[in-house]
């Protein structure tokens, strides 16, 4: 896989960013009582609401001169009372033959965010981000030692799906294409923002008009172990996966892998977990980064296995990530013996486990490297 300087695309910004602060409101940000509110403040009438919902989740335009079944004197109202614009691509990075796009976007305020736009042969995945950098801290992952900016709003979310679905249809990764997948594996804690990211999970699964139409069941929230925010998911009746990110099965280790385990504990988390799987009955994905001489050792593949069995049963899955090294980082990828030899221990505890594809070795692939490079 390469990844060429053609394959690159800065894109010129058209304009200079204020000072950080509250995002301008957005269509996606309002139910619908408050679009026919603000439909109603600029003369319109209601019927419009459905009009604009559809040109944005079912055509997907984000831009209201796009939408021209609104009248021409209308748009400049619309455009920035609703439909602001919250996304500048500052730069598109492309590796695996194309099939995978990093796009860099700057919000309103200047602050960076990242997501992945993923082909494979049956199905078309999106991670994204959910807040701008992250206050957890994991020593192992780049966004985490940037640190938070801000939490993202809803609109800020779902516009990531929407643009990422319009370049597929658009096939500007190939063939057209269908967004299928959308994972929460971006920038950020999405249970640390749980209002807007349960809002934005409304807006993807919701049918057209009222949203982006996409399977419950093909959306992943990944947590890193906010425990009574799982439960708190769980009663949302939504129905998504829910996705762990373990690392390691001893508190004395994910005390420092993952430093909101000093709150929650591995036995917390997993019991969260279990009421989540009991709930939805979903499985609940276990991630864990398998990193050299850190977490990678037999015993724990053992302990793993072990207090997934019990906790969970059959209702888990453990998806391995060879770790994706930052640069000047302390750590490191497992060898391809150790993380073999890891898979058959947890296997043989009676708990399914694979390993997770790499994609984008080569653009920076880990979470938040992009934008600290951009910094």
């Amino acid at each position: 896989m390469t990844c060429d300087n053609d394959q690159m695309t800065s894109l010129p910004l058209v304009f200079d960013a204020p000072k950080r602060g509250r995002p301008p409101t957005h269509f996606a940000d309002l139910d619908r009582a408050g679009r026919v509110a603000a439909l109603a403040e600029l003369g319109l009438p209601r019927f419009r609401a459905d009009q604009l919902a559809r040109q944005y989740y079912s055509r997907l335009n984000g831009d209201v001169e796009e939408m021209t079944d609104l009248p021409a004197s209308a748009r400049p109202g619309v455009r920035d009372k609703l439909f602001p614009q919250l996304l500048t691509p500052v730069r598109h990075i492309a590796c695996d033959d194309g099939s995978t796009r990093k796009t860099l976007w700057r919000l309103h305020d200047g602050t960076l965010l990242e997501s992945v736009l993923m082909r494979y042969t049956d199905r078309n995945t999106l991670c994204i981000s959910s807040q701008a950098g992250c206050g957890m801290a994991c020593p192992f992952c780049a966004t985490g030692q940037g640190g938070l900016d801000r939490n993202l709003s809803t609109a800020e979310i779902v516009d990531q799906v929407r643009a990422a679905a319009r370049a597929l249809r658009d096939g500007e990764l190939g063939e057209p294409g269908r967004l299928s997948n959308v994972v929460f594996m971006g920038m950020g804690e999405p249970l640390a923002n749980y209002k807007r990211v349960v809002g934005a999970v409304r807006q993807i699964t919701s049918p057209a008009p009222d949203g982006l139409g996409i399977s419950a069941r093909h959306v992943t929230v990944s947590t890193v172990g906010l425990a009574p925010s799982i439960r708190r998911l769980a009663d949302e009746g939504l129905s998504v996966t829910l996705a762990v990110s373990l690392h390691t099965p001893d508190d004395e280790l994910r005390d420092t892998l993952v430093p909101v385990n000093n709150r929650w504990s591995v036995a917390e988390v997993l019991e969260a977990a279990r009421y989540y799987a009991d709930k939805t009955g979903r499985r609940v994905s276990i991630e864990y980064a398998l990193i050299r001489d850190v977490n990678d050792q037999p015993w724990r593949a053992d302990m793993l296995g072990e207090k997934l069995r019990k906790a969970l049963g059959p209702l888990v899955h453990v998806n391995l990530i060879p770790l994706n090294p930052t640069p000047g980082s302390e750590w490191d990828a497992s060898p391809k013996p150790v993380e073999r030899e890891f898979v058959r221990r947890v296997r043989a505890k009676g708990v399914s486990c694979t390993v997770r594809d790499t994609r984008g070795q080569e653009i920076a692939a880990a979470c938040g490297q992009l934008a600290a490079e951009e910094r």
